[in-house]
């Protein structure tokens, strides 16, 4: 996919893929009519890994990456991770705020050039109960990125036997791949 073509996109549906040792992700493209339209990228993570990172690949071949995040430190519970084009260079970065997801995760995107953005989960009803009733923590949950008071993107977890995603982005300069990066790391990293 060309870097043009995927920064028109408005909306993606991410689909988790069940695997044993890893966590595997398709990023889709958004038919007219709603449905799943062509895979977009394919994100795949290690799991228990020591330093937490996510190569993505523009299809499930894996043979072109086109971004991955990675943590700065290992084990760091308010980790910052950075994201990177295909040839290592920046695009933006991600954290987690610590203590502010003690009750209500949320997260901190940065990219050069636009305002801090803030993502949060929308309920915190929905979100308490995730926390305190180990039974529920499969609940959908919605995330709302904001700068200034201003929507960027959101992400909403729907209801299924397996993870899905809709992410859809309101802020035409926000790179689609640090929005595609960060929808992953919400469901790759926000157990921990």
């Amino acid at each position: 996919m060309q870097l043009d073509n995927l920064q028109a996109q408005q909306q993606f549906h991410i689909r988790q893929r069940v695997r044993f040792m890893v966590n595997q992700y398709e990023v889709h493209s958004v038919a007219p009519d709603g449905s799943e339209g062509g895979l977009l990228a394919f994100a795949q993570q290690k799991r228990l890994a020591f330093k937490e990172q996510v190569t993505i690949y523009t299809d499930d071949s894996k043979q072109q990456p086109l971004l991955g995040f990675k943590a700065r430190q290992r084990l760091d519970l308010g980790a910052t991770y950075d994201v990177t084009d295909h040839a290592g260079n920046p695009i933006g970065l991600f954290r987690k705020d610590f203590a502010q997801s003690l009750l209500r995760s949320t997260w901190h995107v940065e990219q050069a050039g636009l305002p801090n953005v803030t993502g949060q989960e929308r309920s915190m009803p929905v979100a308490l109960l995730r926390r305190f009733i180990d039974s529920l923590s499969w609940l959908p949950y919605h995330f709302d990125f904001v700068a200034g008071g201003q929507p960027v993107f959101s992400v909403v977890k729907k209801w299924g036997l397996r993870d899905r995603y809709v992410v859809e982005i309101q802020n035409p300069q926000i790179d689609r791949r640090l929005v595609i990066a960060m929808a992953v790391a919400l469901d790759a990293l926000q157990g921990r």
